[in-house]
């Protein structure tokens, strides 16, 4: 029987923040509003996917696995101007700049529509920044830096059957990324992120996840953000100088936003 996520509402960033370094996650309710989960799922389902940047949608027999009627694009940002507003929303923000500093920015943005069919992922971690040995990097003295965190914006309500994201709390203290024949780590199972729509989900790089099988009828709705420290190299594919900003949806950025796709002062040898 599959175990639900422990999703704790916090009372400030300061008790947010410290869910990420305790357990590798926080959760952050009622994030979107209707209007705006509505207003964000019609502008997936008219993205463009570009095969220079590696955008997927599913091909005739499925070939790639990701389901009936699936898409994964990235920097979809660049496309919609609720996309774009996903940047720097209210009550996530605030934890991302909490936990990388107040010059943090996106590496990328990417927009999930997740059909019927999708397959299980392997449990995985997106990056390991630093790896140690599990009884250095388990011991309550040490405190592993956070370089990456993802935010989960959820559009459709999560099920066990919609294909919920897999999480196995405290796994970031494994010092390492799971092996193939990891199924837990510490005697902790992976555990169900069941949520509503609206709702967010934080999480760090190195704790150990997946996305599970859609298994349902329905198509699953997802805006990642990936923020990073400044000194992480930001991910908009097509590479080397071929990506280039949306201009139209770049005269309407705040500075927050301007800064968060890249515009940093120069400052320090390093600018």
């Amino acid at each position: 029987m599959p175990q639900e996520l422990p999703l704790k509402i916090h009372t400030d960033t300061k008790d947010q923040l410290n869910s990420l370094e305790e357990v590798g996650y926080a959760y952050i309710p009622r994030v979107l509003q209707t209007k705006e989960i509505s207003e964000l799922k019609k502008a997936i389902d008219k993205l463009k996917p570009f095969p220079e940047s590696n955008d997927m949608t599913r091909d005739p027999g499925d070939k790639l696995g990701l389901g009936k009627n699936s898409i994964h694009i990235k920097s979809a940002f660049n496309q919609d101007i609720s996309l774009f507003n996903c940047l720097d929303k209210p009550g996530v923000i605030e934890l991302a700049e909490s936990a990388l500093g107040q010059d943090c920015h996106i590496i990328g943005l990417t927009a999930w529509r997740t059909g019927p069919g999708r397959p299980d992922q392997n449990l995985h971690a997106d990056w390991c920044p630093v790896p140690l040995p599990e009884d250095i990097a388990s011991d309550p003295r040490v405190k592993i830096p956070i370089f990456i965190i993802t935010a989960h914006f959820y559009l459709t309500n999560i099920t066990e059957t919609s294909g919920p994201t897999k999480i196995i709390p405290g796994s970031h203290r494994a010092g390492r990324a799971p092996n193939e024949k990891d199924i837990s780590w510490n005697n902790i199972p992976e555990q169900s992120v069941i949520l509503n729509a609206g709702d967010c989900v934080m999480f760090r790089s190195d704790i150990w996840h997946r996305g599970s099988a859609n298994t349902s009828t329905e198509s699953r709705y997802l805006v990642q953000v990936h923020y990073s420290n400044r000194w992480i190299a930001q991910r908009m594919p097509p590479y080397l100088n071929q990506f280039k900003f949306n201009e139209k949806l770049l005269s309407k950025a705040t500075p927050r936003q301007r800064r968060l796709l890249g515009d940093h002062e120069i400052a320090g040898n390093y600018t």
